[in-house]
């Protein structure tokens, strides 16, 4: 039985179709702003890193949002195993009480990331050879910048509802700010059509611009002030770019890796109830995508793929939670290898399908 499809846009669908895939082509890996629906990425992660099959020749970005940039940040550690395996830990043990309020949820996120990036570490992380981070997130605007919950609230339910009317409304609330690790900014935000600012990243706002980029709103604090960039309180990447939204390859072949945990792409956080809502079609051209299938996940505990909802639903029962995600964990494991499998024996051209 098999437990993952691949989808790949018309560039590198035809590129696997004649037989010349190979893991030096790819110069992006993509990590959407899922939530602890990444717990699902973490074989395939950890087996992408034991390869070192990524980066061999000249760099890859790591690109990420939210989740995305979590699970990347532990990829330019000195000891990048150890590393992930030190979030995914720190991740699934943080207990969670119903009366927590958004600064204490930053506090707890923040031990998180404090669990599995140590400072003395960072220098090596910022001249990594083989991976450049971009971490994307959101500074707030109007009502959506404030902490005051009723008002951010009504920010946030004005800006839903210009949203629907027209996705380039959310730029009237909520500014992208990337971040990144390179001598010059990416690729994709030097195109005319890039909305938002660059930064690059350094010692001292690293870990707060992926603490920013996960900072959901309503649910958690949102950090003010990065050093670097633009004053002001800045969110979760993922209200903008809540899966894949931009084009990052630079050239005709070259593969935008991405692990989803799911089929479908959805553009913005606001956008998920909106089904006519998709990416444009030039994002998706160089992307290869893997995710589960559909008796994989139904193979789960509960039967779906861990989210944000397991915290509410268990909150009173914080051991079954932790159980039932340190088995999707467990249950993810092979992915990775299913995936070299398909690619060292040539397989990868009788299951890919057109994305």
């Amino acid at each position: 039985m098999s437990r993952i499809r691949i989808k790949a846009g018309p560039n590198i669908y035809q590129i696997i179709k004649d037989g010349g895939f190979n893991f030096d082509s790819v110069t992006t890996y993509f990590g959407a702003a899922v939530g602890p629906r990444w717990l699902l990425a973490s074989g395939f992660d950890l087996t992408l890193l034991e390869s070192c099959f990524l980066g061999r020749k000249n760099p890859v970005q790591l690109v990420g949002s939210s989740a995305g940039a979590f699970r990347f940040a532990a990829w330019l550690q000195p000891e990048a195993v150890q590393s992930y395996k030190k979030l995914i830990d720190a991740y699934i043990n943080v207990t969670y009480a119903r009366e927590d309020t958004p600064p204490v949820l930053l506090e707890k996120i923040t031990g998180i990331i404090n669990e599995y990036l140590e400072d003395d570490a960072l220098p090596f992380a910022l001249s990594n050879k083989k991976y450049r981070m971009v971490v994307i997130t959101a500074r707030g605007r109007g009502l959506v910048a404030l902490e005051n919950p009723m008002l951010q609230k009504m920010g946030l339910a004005t800006c839903f509802l210009l949203n629907y009317l027209k996705r380039e409304n959310i730029y009237k609330f909520a500014e992208r700010v990337v971040f990144y690790n390179a001598s010059k900014p990416p690729s994709f935000c030097l195109k005319p059509h890039f909305r938002g600012s660059y930064v690059q990243l350094n010692e001292i706002n690293f870990k707060y611009a992926v603490l920013a980029s996960g900072a959901i709103p309503l649910v958690i604090a949102g950090v003010r002030d990065i050093f670097g960039a633009p004053r002001g309180v800045y969110r979760d990447g993922g209200l903008i770019d809540y899966h894949l939204t931009h084009q990052f390859a630079e050239k005709e072949n070259d593969i935008v890796l991405f692990f989803h945990h799911q089929e479908q792409i959805i553009p913005g956080w606001l956008d998920k109830n909106i089904t006519k809502r998709l990416p444009e079609p030039h994002t998706l051209k160089n992307v290869l995508m893997v995710f589960p299938t559909q008796s994989f996940i139904e193979n789960l505990p509960c039967g779906k793929v861990p989210d944000r909802t397991d915290l509410v639903n268990f909150v009173d029962d914080q051991e079954t939670r932790i159980r039932n995600w340190r088995k999707a964990v467990e249950l993810s494991a092979p992915l990775g290898e299913d995936f070299l499998e398909l690619v060292e024996s040539g397989k990868i051209r009788d299951v890919v399908e057109k994305l």
